[in-house]
């Protein structure tokens, strides 16, 4: 009977059978592991093979390649690609956050950039993307009634796109976006506005009725929120103010529901409108 030691010699020589020459350890290392032999090709080679996964959709794998070839050639001409291309690739993924960090990052370091503009406008979809998900998730909570985070930062990158790139071709689509969102940052005010009202909190309401006025002037929020201060003005005592807020709702939207303010007794204001 053999040793222990022997034994383990012996061992050793029947795993080293198995594997294959030192001619072919490459290569049979390769198919085994995909990543194992990225450090030893080129940059283009690598990159090459990352645009190509992420055309294909293969956004898992592609974002570790681009993550190796900058890791490898930080300071090469494909380094900062592939970090705008890394933080598609985890917005793809539905990697909201690490998407966000990534094109945060890339803006932080390069800040002009010629490609600055499109990482601004990425940062304003990934974003888009987080509340349009969450909305998603949670379908019967209405996004207004939500932490609208989310939408200022997206929609303060949309505006840093348009204000300094008015022609970049991504432009259009942040405008489109930015009005969307407007409209929405809107109604978050009114949602919160009816909310203090409905307490009897009628400052509070009125201070964000007159924030929709003055932050949001062309979003469809502007009449209810002339309303809310007419009503909350009134209930204050504020009788100069609940009459200025009267004419400009007359003047704006002379057929408004919100001019007739009587509610019968018993039944809140806001819901009789």
């Amino acid at each position: 009977m053999l040793n222990l030691r022997a034994r383990s010699v012996a061992v050793s020589l029947v795993v080293l059978t198995a594997l294959p020459g030192c001619s072919t350890m490459k290569e049979w290392f390769s198919k085994s592991d995909p990543d194992a032999v990225v450090d030893s090709r080129t940059a283009d080679a690598i990159y090459a093979e990352a645009k190509e996964l992420m055309s294909d959709g293969n956004y898992d794998r592609a974002s570790k390649l681009y993550e190796k070839l900058e890791a490898k050639y930080p300071y090469g001409r494909y380094a900062q690609q592939a970090q705008l291309e890394i933080a598609y690739c985890y917005y793809k993924m539905g990697e909201q956050a690490q998407a966000a960090a990534a094109i945060e990052r890339f803006i932080k370091l390069h800040p002009n950039h010629p490609s600055v503009d499109y990482a601004y406008y990425m940062k304003g979809v990934i974003y888009f993307a987080e509340l349009k998900g969450v909305a998603g998730v949670i379908a019967s909570q209405d996004m207004t009634e939500r932490d609208p985070q989310a939408q200022l930062t997206s929609f303060e990158s949309f505006k840093e796109l348009v204000t300094r790139f008015p022609n970049s071709k991504y432009a259009e689509d942040a405008r489109d976006r930015m009005a969307y969102l407007i409209n929405s940052l809107a109604s978050h005010e009114m949602h919160v506005a009816r909310y203090y009202q409905s307490r009897g909190a009628y400052l509070a309401a009125a201070n964000r009725a007159q924030a929709v006025i003055k932050n949001y002037p062309k979003s469809p929020a502007v009449e209810e929120s002339l309303g809310i201060l007419i009503y909350s003005y009134d209930q204050l005592g504020m009788k100069d103010l609940s009459g200025d807020a009267r004419r400009v709702l007359e003047l704006n939207f002379p057929k408004s529901p919100y001019l007739a303010n009587a509610a019968p007794v018993g039944r809140p204001w806001w819901k009789v409108w």
